[in-house]
């Protein structure tokens, strides 16, 4: 197997930068991650940033570069648009944006959803390929756990909707900025998919419990017992994840999940998806995003030599 890169892949996010490089077959020769997401990139130095750390790991200057995320957003390096769903699994690849310069830098397009509902997604969509593809799943619903959660149905490889939950950012600001803080304190890391005080909040929303009500419960139960902080953190958790899950279990009578999650995340989802009564099957989102990244450049570069072979 050669040692050579074929394929510079980026997943450039709000919060994080994630770049591999990979062979001709998909294997990951070096990579590196830093926490320099659109969050950090006031200056707009994308070019600087990106060729910084592709001289870090050793690549030509000639080596192609995909990406993914929000460096396609309106406020990243170049508007990549969105592709409007339904779509076809393949046409999730399609239609990169070229950035100009002597590297040859593509980023691809979100996905949108006019009807029912106005959404959006980007990043997300790129793993999304990736697990498919990899898991040739035709039908089904996938879950993508994060800071805005996603729910897509999927029926005979056709994306043919999806909805956001911003369950990660609710509990961000709820554990950070709200009167729960002082119950929580510290204990965010510390939340366990066995915890029972997690797996009795998931029942509690899935049986129809009221999520702004039973919210305040999280000091209330503080402040008259001896609840400790990793006990309100993992109720706190689980009321926002059990409302989530107790919406989509209600929207749908699918009971086969694909869970693309990674860390802690997917020990919890796990947990909660399998108290609705879903069969879940899990793919690591790192080795999903960089699946379908790789996928799309072996397209996208094949294509190109194709054509210029004609």
């Amino acid at each position: 197997m050669s040692n050579t890169a074929e394929f510079g892949l980026c997943d450039w996010g709000t919060s994080s930068f994630r770049l591999w490089l990979v062979d001709g077959q998909g294997k990951t020769l070096s990579e590196v991650r830093t926490h320099q997401g659109l969050g950090s990139m006031a200056d707009r130095s994308f070019s600087r940033v990106l060729e910084q750390h592709l001289a870090q790991l050793g690549a030509s200057s000639d080596l192609p570069v995909l990406i993914c995320g929000m460096a396609g957003s309106r406020q990243g390096w170049q508007d990549a648009g969105y592709s409007t769903v339904p779509l076809t699994v393949n046409e999730l690849l399609m239609s990169p944006i070229r950035i100009a310069g002597e590297r040859d830098i593509r980023i691809l397009p979100g996905v949108c959803q006019r009807s029912p509902a106005y959404d959006v997604m980007r990043g997300e969509e790129t793993m999304l390929l990736g697990a498919v593809r990899s898991g040739q799943l035709k039908n089904g619903l996938i879950v993508m756990p994060g800071t805005h959660s996603k729910w897509v149905s999927l029926e005979d490889a056709v994306v043919t909707g999806f909805s956001t939950f911003m369950t990660g950012e609710l509990f961000n600001l709820m554990s950070t900025h709200s009167i729960l803080r002082h119950a929580v304190a510290d204990a965010v890391g510390e939340i366990d998919e066995h915890s029972p005080a997690f797996i009795a909040a998931v029942k509690l929303m899935l049986s129809g419990g009221s999520l702004s009500q039973q919210l305040f419960t999280v000091r209330s139960t503080t402040l008259l017992s001896d609840c400790t902080p990793t006990a309100s953190a993992s109720r706190l958790s689980g009321l926002l994840i059990g409302a989530e899950v107790a919406a989509c279990h209600q929207q749908t009578s699918q009971r086969q999940v694909m869970l693309i999650a990674s860390g802690s995340l997917s020990a919890l989802y796990r947990q909660a998806l399998t108290l609705a009564g879903f069969a879940v099957t899990l793919v690591d989102a790192d080795e999903a995003v960089r699946a379908g990244l790789f996928q799309s450049a072996q397209t996208l570069w094949q294509r190109q030599e194709e054509q210029h072979h004609v």
